[in-house]
């Protein structure tokens, strides 16, 4: 196949990575564990995480659930956690132990979180105690069979940690009430697996790593089977790339992304591969806060997306922000706005590196060379051992510049969805090319760059919302006759939720909807504008809502009801 790309790859990257220097992404974790063991790991409400601490952490958690919990290998454990310290200890003792990592959002409402641990299958779960009473609604009708809980201090010093939990429980009251009978604490966890041993596991390329959910580009929330493999390669590819840029051991990232998104799991590890401090940031939208971060932290990189960088530049005090030692920041998840890219390497001095991917393929395969100048407006080129390719609705390649799907193959793309063979199928050919959804170009060097999304998903500050799933809980309400729900542009979270609405019940009103909307959806999900009609929506001749016909005639900006974000 002919990569015309590599002829763009920046000095010292190389056109392919030797998936086989590791076995699994358990063995790289210990590897690097062992040869960065005096050096901080993490770093979370001023508390730093060293390898060592993170391996001995990470091991008695393994070995409790290898011993107290009796899970066995392949058994899947859901992670319900924003970023605190606890977060990598979990993900390493599950990876450890020989099981399977599920990704969960915290903010989850009982239907989306029942529907994940019973598609996944999940048997244990570790959840923060803000968010276990959402987990008690729903567990009685899910395999879960073991409870780890914790609270947001747990890993910090005593006095601190005592501080800090008596504040999120009786000052700030961020813990609702909840009941989870034979529920065990995070720190019980470690004091008892300390005194047991953990059982190696040895694992290969084609064992499963992660479930990582996801609409996929069918628009059905399903699991993408992440395998060591899959992780190994991209860690490796991504590590790759900016190893020109990143000396080992002696930088600072700060990731203000939840590390159950996908962007910012596998970046924080390519990360991690490197020696490289990780600064985790729970509650990225508390800028003061965020800012204090940055102040102590003085990051050598950054990985955010454009909502993230937009609301730094405009948020007060960002502008005292030391960024003297910043090399590399990184854009994903979302398309970057010119604006944002200009305003942030005149206020930095530094480009926004942007890069394209998504869950099925763990997820970076396109990204641009960390060495621009400038932001280029396009996805970059694909990375080593990636091919990458634009094809006909035939599967056909298209010549240069011509409109077409975006295709990709490589050691990073999934196994499949997890018990969804015909979905599979769908996307994933037998001779490893998987179809995107995604529509685009490549010129004649092989740059790459987004034109359109070939299925209806909107994307919320880097977040993918399906519209089927809104409109089935917008339908749920007695006052809906029927709903379409599309994206319109945003200019702070790059697309906004609509819903366009004929109602059964003339006295439904938008506040009343938006209620609604609340109690079954996440906070990003929620339309942000509503528009009642009173004649039927436009229908094909089967009579499928004709999505596109309501883009078309939405206006061009949105003007949202609140704030759209993650939460």
């Amino acid at each position: 196949m002919n990569r015309p790309w590599l002829s763009q790859y920046p000095p010292g990257v190389p056109a392919q990575i030797d998936i086989d220097a590791c076995a699994s992404l358990k063995d790289m974790l210990a590897d690097r564990c062992a040869r960065f063991a005096d050096l901080p790991a993490y770093s979370s409400m001023g508390t730093s995480m060293s390898f060592r601490q993170l391996d001995e952490a990470s091991l008695a958690f393994a070995a409790w659930l290898q011993k107290e919990a009796g899970l066995v290998r392949g058994d899947r454990v859901a992670l319900m956690l924003p970023n605190l310290l606890q977060y990598p200890v979990a993900l390493f003792g599950v990876l450890r132990a020989g099981l399977v990592v599920v990704n969960v959002n915290p903010l989850y409402t009982p239907r989306e979180l029942r529907h994940q641990l019973k598609d996944s299958g999940a048997v244990a779960v570790v959840v923060l105690e803000n968010f276990a009473h959402t987990l008690a609604e729903v567990i009685g009708s899910t395999p879960v069979r073991t409870v780890i809980t914790t609270q947001v201090g747990d890993l910090l010093p005593p006095v601190k940690r005592w501080l800090t939990n008596a504040v999120v429980k009786h000052v700030k009251k961020l813990v609702p009430p909840w009941r989870l009978s034979a529920a065990v604490g995070f720190r019980q966890v470690l004091a008892t697996g300390r005194a047991r041993t953990c059982d190696e596991v040895a694992l290969g390329h084609d064992d499963l790593a992660f479930l990582q959910y996801t609409g996929g580009t069918t628009g059905v929330a399903k699991g993408a089977m992440l395998s060591h493999g899959n992780m190994v390669a991209n860690v490796l590819q991504v590590a790759a790339w900016i190893g020109p840029g990143m000396k080992d051991g002696a930088e600072t990232l700060v990731i203000p992304l939840p590390l159950y998104h996908v962007f910012a799991l596998t970046g924080a590890l390519s990360f991690f591969s490197t020696g490289t401090q990780t600064v985790l940031v729970a509650n990225p939208r508390d800028l003061p806060a965020f800012i204090q971060v940055l102040k102590a932290s003085r990051p050598s990189a950054i990985i955010g997306v454009n909502t993230l960088f937009r609301a730094l530049l405009d948020a007060p005090g960002f502008a005292e922000v030391d960024l003297g030692r910043l090399k590399l920041a990184v854009a994903g998840g979302m398309a970057v706005q010119q604006t944002v890219a200009h305003r942030w390497k005149q206020a930095t001095g530094v480009p926004l590196v942007e890069g394209y991917g998504l869950t099925e393929c763990a997820p970076v395969v396109i990204a641009n060379p960390i060495d621009i100048a400038e932001w280029s407006g396009g996805i970059g080129v694909p990375l080593p051992s990636t091919d990458a390719a634009i094809v006909d609705s035939d599967g056909r390649s298209l010549p240069p510049g011509e409109v077409g799907e975006i295709v990709l193959r490589g050691p990073q793309v999934m196994k499949g969805y997890w018990s969804r063979p015909e979905d599979t199928a769908q996307v994933l050919h037998a001779d490893g090319w998987l179809r995107t959804g995604d529509m685009g170009t490549m010129d004649e060097r092989g740059s790459f760059r987004l034109t359109d999304r070939k299925k209806d998903m909107i994307v919320v500050s880097g977040f993918k919302v399906f519209p089927n799933e809104v409109e089935d809980a917008l339908a749920l309400h007695p006052g809906v006759l029927e709903a379409a729900v599309i994206g319109v542009p945003d200019e702070r979270a790059g697309e906004a939720v609509k819903a366009v609405v004929v109602r059964r019940d003339p006295a439904l009103t938008e506040v009343d909807l938006l209620a609604h909307a609340k109690l079954h959806l996440t906070g990003y999900k929620v339309p942000r504008v509503i528009e009642f009609r009173s004649e039927p929506l436009p229908k094909s001749n089967i009579g499928k809502v004709l999505r596109r016909e309501l883009r078309d005639a939405a206006p061009p900006q949105a003007e949202p009801q609140a704030p759209a974000g993650p939460g």
